[in-house]
């Protein structure tokens, strides 16, 4: 089964469960009306907009269809462009709107099956009629949304399918697409794709989609970020040893013996402390393929008056550019924040890594250590004091 339809109960047409268990990461799956009656929450000119935003990620996509010729642009873009851009066969897409819009960015709610900090960001794309960005293969799992339009997909869902690229594009384009399976997607309708998986979408007509993509570093970026941490914290005393030595046959020969003090040396350079691996990944996953740097504001108020202004109804706001995550240590939790650590109770750690918004009962139900926690990330910028007649009260 490769199509199912969603109900009230279940948006993946399934309980997350079997989503997990028959599809995650195995094979895809088309969601007849995973978000019925779904409307855009932002339009093409808002995209158009954000798009010409210094801080923002855009591309524009264009395919000269005669001549199959793929030309890639790099934003951010000028507003005066847009109204002169044909009326087929391109497409905008820009990375992090989820960042940028608040709308954009409850959709993620609905995808709480997975763990968060697997979730990287809601990319969205405008096409034109015939727009596309070619047949192409992600590293990563994909839910792609019809958020207003139509388009047409084209999956080749077979066993070892090609993966070659083309070289005659900038883009990383397939040589050899051969699809086995196509539908059109109406708003509502939802494609899940796997990594791996080679698919090609084309606009029926303008039209809108929402591409909920994850986290997923690759073994070389892993054992690079890793690295970098082994050397910073190695011990200059843990070195090549070999009081064992004997006499050898060859004393030009790297033995085996010499082979097995060495990865004797290696191994004592492992993390094999679980706490500092997990704070390891913890700090390397939550600034991972980072949408734009926090800054501190200017002028920060003091913490009694911050303090102050929360028990008059005031919030604390998180930056959409933080990311947080939480593990347990013993009976206490490690919060990260952007590459930032801080040991923390449980429930304290559950609570910031879950909550956008702080208020002041919120804050005052935080231990000491919590409340602590709260002001430092403040001060690098990671909440933003709200006052109530900004908050729209």
């Amino acid at each position: 089964m490769i199509e199912v339809r969603a109900t009230a109960k279940h948006v993946l047409g399934m309980p997350a469960a079997m989503f997990l268990k028959e599809y995650w990461q195995k094979k895809p799956l088309l969601i007849r009306q995973a978000f019925p009656g779904y409307v855009s929450p932002i339009q093409p000119e808002d995209l158009a907009g954000l798009a010409c935003e210094e801080a923002a990620l855009s591309r524009i996509v264009m395919h000269d269809r005669a001549n199959d010729r793929w030309t890639l642009r790099s934003g951010p873009f000028q507003e005066d462009e847009f109204p002169g851009m044909p009326d087929h066969d391109w497409t905008l897409l820009v990375q992090d709107v989820d960042k940028w819009d608040t709308d954009v960015r409850e959709l993620l709610e609905a995808f709480d099956f997975l763990p968060r900090w697997r979730l990287d960001d809601i990319m969205v794309s405008f096409a034109a009629t015939g727009g596309s960005v070619g047949a192409h293969v992600d590293q990563y799992d994909v839910f792609l949304l019809q958020a207003q339009g139509e388009r047409h997909w084209q999956i080749d869902a077979g066993p070892n399918p090609p993966t070659a690229f083309r070289d005659d594009a900038e883009l990383k384009l397939l040589r050899e697409f051969t699809p086995t399976h196509d539908w059109v997607l109406e708003p509502g309708d939802m494609l899940y794709l796997p990594p791996g998986v080679p698919h090609h979408g084309v606009a029926v007509n303008p039209c809108l989609t929402f591409s909920v993509g994850m986290r997923a570093p690759s073994s070389a970026e892993l054992i690079s970020d890793y690295l970098d941490t082994l050397v910073a914290e190695a011990d200059e005393g843990v070195r090549y040893h070999d009081e064992d030595l004997s006499p050898p046959k060859d004393p030009n020969e790297i033995d085996a013996d010499a082979m097995k003090r060495v990865v004797e040396a290696l191994n004592a350079l492992r993390m094999n402390d679980p706490d500092k691996l997990g704070d390891w990944f913890g700090r390397f996953i939550t600034t991972y393929r980072a949408a734009g740097e926090v800054m501190p504001a200017p002028g920060q108020r003091s913490r009694i008056e911050i303090e102050w202004d929360l028990q008059q109804g005031a919030l604390l706001q998180r930056h959409p550019f933080s990311r947080l995550a939480w593990r347990r240590r013993d009976r206490l939790a490690t919060l990260f924040c952007n590459g930032v650590d801080h040991v923390l109770p449980v429930r304290d750690a559950q609570a910031l890594a879950a909550l956008d918004a702080l208020d002041g009962t919120v804050y005052a139900a935080l231990s000491q250590e919590g409340r602590d926690a709260v002001m430092a990330l403040m001060a690098q910028g990671h909440y933003q004091l709200l006052l109530e007649t900004e908050d729209g009260e």
